[in-house]
């Protein structure tokens, strides 16, 4: 379910309760910044979900420059 940061603040304790059987994407102006899960997720379900998103030859450091590269401001 996808709901402005809005709708999110003024029926919070209804999304809450909702976040327990379904995800919940929050937006702000129509963009996502946030995402409200269920507190007991299956960890292993969600490290499956991540196989194949990173290069086999991919390291720990080229990650790291390159999340680092990606907020460096140019002025």
């Amino acid at each position: 379910m996808i709901i402005s940061a809005t709708e999110f603040k003024t029926n919070i304790g209804k999304y809450l309760t909702l976040a327990a059987e379904e995800e919940i994407i929050i937006t702000k102006n129509g963009k996502r910044i946030a995402k409200l899960t269920q507190a007991s997720e299956d960890k292993v379900e969600v490290a499956k979900s991540l196989f194949r998103i990173l290069p086999c030859d991919a390291s720990l450091e080229q990650a790291r420059e390159e999340r680092l590269n990606k907020h460096e401001r140019i002025d």
